[in-house]
């Protein structure tokens, strides 16, 4: 099995026709079909059922083409990266980050690489915990930064900056600073949360905030997006919580409340898969030396 084959097995299966697909790789149809019959033989499974008329993909076919297609982007960028690297060149990482971590550590850790590495290119992504685990184990980013995050067993992980929570309420709510006692004044309120798909864990430790104190949320909203969060509030819709550093830079016309003094409280963390050490030596020198300074 070589390259040759899997981009060959790509593009047939894009055009699901051996005549246009040799076509497009500009060679003869009897060799692309002599290609695909050795390598189903050499893996030892039928990717392509055809007929006279028809060419369509197996069950094992549709997950012999998705890996082939991200082995090919794999080398791809591996070929990239190690021309960058001949040609003194940094190259490109791409970043996922939360909402929370660009309003505080993040611009900070960007400035950090691009003065102990310059000319780095930075591609960045807003996303979710899960999007963060999926795009990491796919390789579509280098990088994830995510709040509490359920970190898979095969990605690496550290902790890099610990907020405390706040309480997000509108301007005229009756609550307020100077009247708060506990989390308790909250158990009839209706809550903005995000969704829990999206972020498991994260959502369990906003509802064990309510549990402490003594009831079961009612959540009106769901949102994985914190500046939506921010507008339902304002408009009276609900109450919600956030890791303090997702107020940074925001002009809001809410009340907060600081909850420092429950044991919750917001992880900002680091996120990577392990064979990333391999590529970015130097970069993951740098970041696993890096300090959140306030």
């Amino acid at each position: 099995m070589n390259l040759q084959q899997l981009k060959n097995v790509v593009v047939l299966a894009e055009k699901l026709n051996f005549t246009r697909a040799a076509t497009t790789l500009n060679i003869v149809q009897p060799a692309l079909s002599r290609q695909i019959k050795q390598l189903e033989e050499e893996i030892g499974a039928i990717i392509f059922k055809r007929d006279k008329r028809n060419v369509s993909l197996t069950p094992s076919g549709i997950y012999f083409v998705e890996e082939a297609k991200k082995i090919i982007r794999q080398l791809e960028k591996t070929k990239k990266q190690t021309a960058n690297i001949h040609n003194g060149k940094a190259g490109e990482i791409k970043i996922g980050f939360t909402h929370s971590i660009m309003q505080t550590i993040l611009p900070d850790i960007l400035k950090t690489i691009n003065q102990q590495i310059p000319g780095i290119k930075s591609v960045l992504k807003e996303m979710n915990n899960r999007d963060q685990y999926v795009a990491l184990q796919q390789n579509e980013i280098d990088i994830g930064f995510a709040t509490n995050p359920m970190v898979p067993f095969n990605l690496n992980s550290k902790v890099i900056h610990i907020d405390n929570f706040v309480v997000l309420l509108p301007e005229t709510h009756i609550i307020s600073k100077a009247n708060y006692s506990d989390f308790s004044v909250f158990a009839n309120e209706e809550f903005i949360f995000p969704s829990i798909t999206d972020g498991p864990n994260y959502v369990h430790i906003l509802r064990s905030i309510c549990i402490d104190a003594g009831f079961s949320p009612k959540i009106v909203h769901e949102t994985d997006s914190a500046s939506t969060s921010f507008r339902l509030v304002e408009a009276g819709l609900g109450i919600s919580l956030e890791p303090i550093s997702s107020l940074h830079r925001q002009e809001l016309h809410i009340k907060t409340i600081e909850l420092d003094k429950i044991k919750q409280k917001a992880q900002l963390t680091m996120i990577w898969n392990p064979d990333r050490e391999f590529e970015y030596p130097f970069l993951f020198d740098v970041l696993k030396n890096w300090r959140f300074k306030k």
